[in-house]
């Protein structure tokens, strides 16, 4: 039969200590992450808002080329 083994203190409190930092890590990269994620949606929301305005832009350039295109033929042909 095999003895019990004793627990170390020292080797427990490294152990301990090892499982903190771990734990302060994980916590900091969640932080990290969430604030990542935070900013990923503002740039999203900006890129979609851009695209709004090109396509806002596209319209009126479409628009004023129409009306020229139109009066230049009108007064082409007078």
């Amino acid at each position: 039969m095999n003895a019990p083994e004793t627990i170390d203190p020292i080797r427990y409190g490294v152990l301990w200590q090892k499982v903190q930092d771990y734990e302060r890590r994980f916590d900091e990269m969640s932080a990290k992450i969430d604030k990542l994620e935070t900013n990923i949606d503002k740039l999203v929301d900006l890129a979609n808002q851009g695209k709004g305005s090109f396509y806002a832009g596209m319209v009126m350039v479409s628009a004023v080329g129409s009306v020229l295109g139109y009066l230049s033929h009108w007064l082409g042909k007078s």
